[in-house]
């Protein structure tokens, strides 16, 4: 019996054009597999294992660091830590929506399709986490309170809408415009990043120009925007494989790659907003205004119904009776 579960695997000819991806010649999946036929290819060898386990595992380490915090920290009552707790739960979110996605994206088209909205939805809700957090605890000195700290949140939100509906929107045009869809999803992602960074852009000038020493916070924040620009990198390049398809279709791949950067990367992140968090707490305590619920859970909260509305919009969309518009999704 257990011989009928293993997984059946296919080349790039034999699977339809939305599953194929550029430089991957073997190691697909069936595309009509079964939820659970999914579940059990994850403990097999094919071109998405080591997707799934690259963000599943990770999902769990910063699940404990959660909880380590949850054990000495105040989340309850203390409002100063609310930032972190909406960074921490969205750092836990989005590796794992991923590695779901990376699993079940094989069930059908369709199914191919919304897996990777509720991925591309919980990487907006993790850019909109960052910019709670670094609004709270990143924020140059000569920043606090400015113009533009006190709407850095809501230009977050609209950045999380932006980069949700982009990047679902991207799927829609991929088969006729892969550059153009490549360039769109790639820009959904920058934007927000590059916004939420801004803060950093500037301390890290700031330390250069005045030719000080960086500080422990700085130099994680350093390492994290490292990995970011590595992230993105592969993510737009398809390097190794587009140089020799079919050497890295089960190890080594971009995608692999880009899944590892970016954990490291989040990794690093975190340990630099901890740290400034940690290091200027009284400061802003006595300069900056306090978090309030409204500007971290509930801005979580909002930012989490109008992307799953989004999401919704563009499923709805991709199941209606295919026409014109979406004929192109399912092609076989």
């Amino acid at each position: 019996m257990l011989s009928l579960r293993l997984p059946q695997l296919f080349d790039i000819h034999q699977v339809p054009k939305v599953f194929r991806e550029d430089g991957i010649m073997s190691g697909y999946r069936h595309p009509r597999s079964s939820a659970l036929d999914c579940i059990i290819s994850s403990f097999h060898l094919t071109n998405e294992t080591v997707n799934i386990w690259t963000h599943f595992l990770p999902t769990w380490y910063f699940v404990w660091r959660l909880c380590l915090l949850w054990a000495n920290l105040d989340f309850l009552s203390d409002s100063f830590t609310w930032p972190l707790l909406v960074y921490m739960l969205v750092i836990c979110l989005y590796p794992f929506t991923s590695s779901c996605a990376h699993t079940f994206s094989s069930m059908s088209s369709e199914a191919f399709h919304i897996c990777y909205f509720f991925d591309y939805g919980a990487l907006s809700l993790y850019s909109l986490g960052c910019a709670i957090s670094y609004g709270s605890y990143v924020m140059p000195d000569c920043w606090v309170n400015s113009w533009l700290h006190q709407h850095f949140l809501t230009v977050a939100v609209g950045n999380s809408l932006f980069c949700t509906s982009m990047s679902c929107y991207s799927r829609f045009i991929e088969q006729q415009f892969p550059q153009k869809s490549k360039i769109l999803r790639t820009a959904a992602f920058v934007v927000p990043f590059l916004f939420d960074s801004v803060p950093l852009f500037y301390r890290l000038l700031w330390c250069c120009w005045t030719s000080s020493s960086p500080s422990e916070a700085l130099l994680s924040h350093s390492y994290h925007l490292l990995f970011a620009f590595l992230t993105c990198f592969l993510f737009s390049s398809h390097l190794p494989e587009r140089l020799a398809p079919g050497r890295f279709d089960y190890f080594g791949h971009s995608h692999q790659l880009f899944h590892i950067c970016a954990v490291v990367g989040t990794h690093f992140q975190m340990e630099g907003v901890l740290t400034d968090m940690a290091t200027r707490r009284d400061w802003l305590m006595a300069h900056a205004s306090q978090p309030s619920f409204l500007g971290t859970i509930g801005a979580l909260a909002l930012g989490l119904l109008l992307n799953l509305g989004i999401i919704g919009v563009f499923s709805a969309s991709l199941l209606r009776p295919p026409n014109q518009s979406t004929s192109h999704l399912h092609q076989e």
